[in-house]
């Protein structure tokens, strides 16, 4: 998997320099993103420590961080990593974050100003880049205070709005995410693998000692982030839709078949003797 890392980490470090100029023209991702903060919230409170896997540039780090939280952030990315140092560093020091260069399958390397944590968060399939999802989880429990929150957000197989591509004779993409071995995925020119997981799947991923405590879909009315141009095209349609999908997220199948999943578990160190 080494190549695979490496060019994951090519990849987002290419992609850092443009990564927040492309949020702030697509409004499908600013609602996803709203929409995953407002779920972490209902179970991150101000005082706690949150560790940030895949943080990108720091745009949720900053906002946890303004909400009280004491964000420690990471990402393998050296472009990333850059991008949030400079973040942090503009930032008053009351909403200040702190910041590490660490890989998410080697946490033992983390550098940070605590050695436990209330909440840890990963937001917008930065972990559908490894193909087993225990990589991670394993390492967790050594991390986390008891009753600690951890909330991933996933790519699933089944996305609705991919599987009607086929009808335009876009099998390819369509069907994408059902290939065993996960699919190519490609940024700033660098090609990886992309791995897909049911909500099942991640949770017992993480093991007995994790609990689901929520799990909500994202995007599977509402057109998925890459048909950026359709609430621009089509704004009563899109707005129509924003407010189907909300009502829904919590619904089965909605809250498994869409663009991504939010899960939340929650870690119970006592469940593992019962």
């Amino acid at each position: 998997m080494s190549e695979q890392y490496s060019s994951v980490s090519e990849a987002f470090s290419r992609q850092a320099p443009v990564f927040d100029a492309l949020e702030e023209g697509n409004a499908i991702l600013q609602e996803m993103r709203r929409r995953v903060r407002s779920h972490v919230l209902e179970f991150a409170a101000p005082g706690m420590h949150m560790l940030e896997l895949n943080a990108g540039t720091g745009l949720d780090a900053e906002y946890f961080s303004g909400c009280g939280l004491r964000v420690h952030a990471t990402d393998v990315a050296a472009g990333m990593t850059e991008r949030l140092r400079q973040r942090a560093s503009i930032l008053p020091q009351e909403k200040r974050f702190t910041v590490d260069q660490c890989s998410y399958t080697n946490l033992d390397n983390l550098d940070a100003p605590v050695k436990k944590f209330d909440c840890v968060f990963s937001n917008f399939g930065g972990l559908n880049c490894i193909p087993d999802l225990r990589v991670v989880a394993r390492q967790l429990p050594e991390l986390l205070n008891p009753g600690a929150f951890v909330t991933v957000v996933l790519m699933p197989p089944v996305c609705p709005w991919e599987l009607l591509l086929s009808l335009k004779g876009n099998v390819r993409t369509a069907f994408r995410r059902l290939r065993t071995g996960g699919a190519e995925a490609h940024i700033e020119g660098i090609r990886f693998t992309s791995y897909y997981f049911t909500p099942r799947e991640a949770a017992v991923s993480f093991g007995p000692e994790f609990r689901v405590v929520k799990l909500e879909g994202l995007a599977s009315l509402m057109p998925p982030p890459y048909l950026e141009q359709f609430p621009r095209r089509f704004p009563g349609l899109y707005r129509l839709l924003a407010r189907a999908d909300q009502r829904v997220k919590n619904v089965f199948p909605f809250n498994r078949c869409c663009d991504h999943f939010i899960l939340t578990l929650r870690f119970l160190p006592e469940q593992r003797q019962q």
